[in-house]
């Protein structure tokens, strides 16, 4: 299933509430700023999770910047393709 934007930004804004109030209850439980015990005994891979995706703000602003002077490529036709393929189920 697709997700709008709006679903996107939204969940989005809710994954990065719930994990920074994860670390305020961590340092208001055991009084100071470090992680609890049980994330510092995660594996890599959760801690990854928890941390979320890296942002290249870099390369927002330069897409943005493009948008903003109508010169951002934008293929129709690959778009469609990717839309029915997120859409078909695997075989």
């Amino acid at each position: 299933m697709i997700k709008s934007v709006g679903q996107s930004i939204s969940a989005a804004i809710e994954s990065t509430r719930l994990r920074e109030s994860g670390k305020t209850r961590a340092s208001t439980a055991t009084g100071s700023t470090t992680v609890s015990t049980s994330a510092s005994s995660s594996s890599p891979a959760a801690r990854m999770a928890a941390e979320g995706a890296p942002v290249d703000m870099d390369r927002i602003a330069t897409i943005k910047a493009a948008i903003s002077s109508g010169n951002y490529p934008v293929n129709a036709a690959a778009i469609a393709e990717r839309m029915i393929a997120l859409d078909l189920p695997s075989a």
